[in-house]
């Protein structure tokens, strides 16, 4: 029976308005693949902002990867 590892990354909206980058985005999911990790599910969600007890839109991204 085959083992996965998981990573759930968080990527967050500019504070004030604009707009989710790609050219960010694309970064990220470069980086995790050249560490072997695949990406399983985008989900949109609210992240808790790095200011007051509210969140802002983003996205979670999880990663899987075989182990073992």
């Amino acid at each position: 029976m085959q083992r996965f590892a998981y990573r759930v990354v968080e990527l967050r909206e500019k504070m004030i308005g604009g707009k989710m980058s790609g050219d960010r985005l694309e970064k990220i999911l470069n980086e995790n693949a050249a560490q072997g990790w695949q990406l399983k599910t985008i989900t949109s969600a609210e992240v808790k902002g790095r200011v007051g007890p509210g969140g802002v839109d983003g996205l979670l991204l999880t990663f899987e990867k075989p182990v073992g």
